[in-house]
């Protein structure tokens, strides 16, 4: 069974356009966005999407490494790993080495 969203305003509802809206992003801010992502074609989408998950797996590894600031380079990307994948994968990735805490 899978979760449905709440609804949005429908007021605010462009023909033929979602009506999802972020609640912190007023409508003509989330359209002009749209707009700008439709303009960007498939390929620059596609860009974007990649330039996120970099900054989010960057601000994720800050995150662990402000939390842990003795851990090294690659303890930090021990934890990341134990973080998205679980204790099983690192695990068996990382034999004999202990689980970091995120």
């Amino acid at each position: 069974m899978t979760k449905r969203r709440p609804q949005a305003d429908r007021e605010h509802k462009p023909a033929g356009r979602s009506a999802f809206v972020p609640a912190d992003t007023t409508p003509e801010a989330y359209e002009a966005q749209n707009e700008a992502y439709r303009r960007m074609g498939g390929e620059g989408r596609t860009a974007v999407m990649f330039e996120l998950i970099a900054l989010a797996r960057e601000t994720t590894k800050a995150g662990i490494h402000g939390r842990h600031p003795d851990y090294d380079e690659g303890q930090v990307h021990r934890a990341y790993c134990r973080l998205l994948h679980g204790d099983e994968v690192v695990q068996g990735l990382w034999p004999g080495e202990p689980l970091l805490d995120p």
